[in-house]
């Protein structure tokens, strides 16, 4: 029987996002009303193809979060000078860089290599090299915010020192950087995390040295859910902070309301990211 509800979610997301990113031009434009002003650094990597999740995921930031000191996108290489011309129309915060730009000067030669095979080893580097003197975030692009976000800029201007991170709803793990099963307690998801200091990667570049074989698509988010289970990392309420996947075949978004700060539209449910309102505020 087919899914009718599934494959109109599908088929509208599809085409909500290609009107999206054909008006970008004058959606960066748009004033975002926002004057809250948030002590934090946020970073994110992403490619030319995702750059209409990019706008929308910084402008729902602004709006929810507040105006961070900078947004700095980091490119994995394909972004052409038009769409970061585009990206930083959307306020002076946001600010370009390229990935070789951050690559800190002692990362070990494991992650270089990773990253000249895997998207995923562009995003350890990132998480690996970004300076961390204040509150830090990473986000993927493909995180929409809500009003309840306003809990992250509480968050940074708390003088709390523990990491924090956003609870998966399944293990997506390389099994290989395991040594016991209670490793994989609490499933780390890599598309949101905030940190005050920087972390102690030691334990899991170790392991991944250890590696028989190439890493895969999962061992960098194994090796952030070991580092941030190592660093006493907490998890953040996975009633506002979403990543859910209970709600893929059907059409409606379950979890879009006013009470949530964030949902992580992984690659299963990427199409209701199109079918949220706030792309357009």
């Amino acid at each position: 029987m087919v899914n009718i509800g599934y494959r109109a979610a599908r088929i509208q997301g599809s085409w909500i996002r290609s009107l999206y990113k054909f008006a970008i031009p004058w959606i960066v434009k748009r004033p975002i009303s926002q004057v809250r002003k948030v002590e934090v650094n946020v970073f994110s990597l992403s490619c030319d193809r995702d750059l209409p999740e990019q706008v929308a995921s910084i402008r729902s930031f602004i709006r929810y979060v507040g105006i961070p000191e900078k947004f700095t996108v980091v490119s994995d290489g394909s972004y052409s000078e038009r769409s970061c011309q585009l990206l930083r129309q959307i306020h002076p915060c946001v600010n370009i860089v390229t990935l070789d730009s951050i690559v800190k000067d002692d990362l070990p030669k494991s992650i270089i290599d990773y990253a000249q095979n895997s998207p995923m080893g562009k995003k350890l580097i990132v998480e690996f090299s970004m300076p961390i003197d204040k509150a830090t975030i990473y986000v993927d692009s493909d995180v929409l915010f809500f009003p309840d976000a306003e809990e992250i800029a509480n968050l940074c201007e708390s003088i709390e020192k523990k990491p924090r991170y956003l609870p998966d709803c399944a293990e997506a793990f390389d099994d290989r950087i395991f040594r016991h099963t209670w490793e994989k307690s609490n499933p780390v998801n890599g598309g949101f995390i905030w940190l005050q200091k920087p972390l102690n990667w030691e334990i899991a570049v170790e392991r991944l040295l250890q590696l028989e074989n190439t890493p895969n698509y999962f061992t960098e988010q194994t090796m952030l859910h070991l580092t941030m289970h190592r660093n006493n990392a907490i998890p953040l309420c996975p009633n506002k902070f979403i990543l859910r996947l209970d709600d893929q075949f059907i059409y409606a978004d379950k979890y879009t309301n006013n009470k949530i700060a964030l949902r992580h539209y992984v690659n299963p449910v990427r199409h209701k990211f199109w079918l949220s309102q706030e792309i357009w505020k």
